[in-house]
């Protein structure tokens, strides 16, 4: 369920929500990267600003779950998204799942508005990510059938240390990850 065999052809073809999801990341990532575009003043419309979605940006609730903070940043969350995403595609279909996909990461996002100071700033696909172990973790508790002994024991082993390591490392929208794990529980 999370060991990927396929060819990055396959996988584009069996995943497309996803691979246009990770698509989207780098592409946005090389656009704020690289100095030969306007990346400070793109980075800075895009990026999750509490004060600015308070005064009616109300797209810094969306574009932030696309943005990263730095090329490992990207690197993580897509990673992320290419293990544990997959199967939940496949179970869910490509419109529910990019409908959770999108409704955990917003909900994160207003989480943090509502939560957070109106200066906080934040970029990241975390919340949406935690929203897929979320659902995940439902699956386990409420339709045990649905995934195997040994899947359901890997995600619940994951999840918990995502957890622990929200609150260990530095710079983490504490906020983002627990309430997108909640808003698909």
């Amino acid at each position: 369920m999370f060991t990927r065999t396929e060819s990055l052809r396959d996988f584009i073809r069996l995943y497309p929500v996803i691979s246009i999801i990770i698509t989207i990341h780098i592409l946005l990532y090389s656009l704020t990267a690289l100095p030969i575009f306007p990346n400070k003043y793109l980075f800075g419309l895009l990026a999750g600003v509490n004060l600015y979605v308070v005064n009616g940006e109300y797209w810094r609730l969306v574009t932030p779950i696309f943005m990263h903070a730095g090329f490992g940043h990207m690197l993580f969350n897509s990673f992320s998204l290419v293990l544990f995403a997959p199967a939940l595609e496949q179970l869910l279909g490509k419109t529910k799942f990019i409908l959770l996909y999108l409704f955990t990461g917003i909900a994160a996002n207003i989480a943090t508005l509502i939560l957070k100071p109106l200066t906080y700033t934040h970029v990241g696909s975390s919340g949406a990510i935690f929203g897929l172990f979320g659902f995940y973790i439902s699956i386990i508790m409420f339709r045990k059938a649905m995934m195997s002994r040994e899947n359901s024991q890997t995600i619940m082993t994951i999840a918990i240390i995502a957890v622990i390591m929200t609150f260990v490392q530095s710079n983490i929208n504490i906020t983002a990850h627990i309430f997108g794990m909640l808003a698909a529980s």
